[in-house]
């Protein structure tokens, strides 16, 4: 199925349901994050947080601890829910992750078939080498703000983008090529 939408404003975000619901984690400590390499599915090659798709009877925190012990082969800690990024692809997929972050884990970040753990210094994150739109939420997530995004792509090209930080009401970014500045 084809999807008109090109800008955010297309499409009725109220009534949108998405094609799959799933999750990221990211594990966040003395100013450090994880990250993968991802090896297979949608986003291989890229570097991104472990996640994946929510299960049946499972729900979004359950599914994003599963997700890093099937990953990395450690165990989140401290898990906390920080946003929620909504994708719709011009193709007709889409996808609703709830994002989380997490303080700590037990065990050793372990490469796995479908990732290779890597740790980045949060001032030093490969954007180049990530989704577009992780530019524009990720900055929040680590002001220890709550936000929701909505993204429109055509493949792996970003094609419009609006995030809003949760319970504010008027922190917005915007996005038209380049990065903006979130602005109350």
């Amino acid at each position: 199925m084809q999807v008109q939408a090109r800008k955010v404003s297309d499409i009725d975000w109220q009534a949108w349901k998405p094609t799959e619901k799933a999750t990221l984690l990211f594990v966040i400590k003395g100013g450090r994050i994880l990250l993968i390499h991802k090896k297979r599915g949608l986003g291989a090659g890229k570097i991104n947080g472990p996640g994946g798709r929510v299960q049946p009877g499972e729900t979004p925190k359950e599914c994003a601890i599963r997700e890093v012990e099937e990953e990395l082969l450690i165990t989140a800690r401290g898990v906390e829910r920080v946003g929620t990024v909504r994708f719709q692809f011009v193709d007709g997929y889409g996808i609703e992750a709830e994002v989380f972050t997490a303080r700590g884990f037990d065990g050793t970040p372990t490469e796995t078939d479908e990732a290779t753990p890597l740790w980045f210094d949060l001032n030093e994150l490969p954007y180049d080498r990530m989704w577009p739109d992780d530019r524009i939420w990720m900055p929040l997530m680590f002001a220890g703000k709550k936000f929701t995004g909505q993204f429109i792509f055509d493949g792996d090209k970003m094609l419009d983008a609006a995030v809003v930080e949760e319970g504010q009401g008027g922190a917005h970014a915007r996005w038209n090529g380049h990065v903006q500045v979130f602005c109350a």
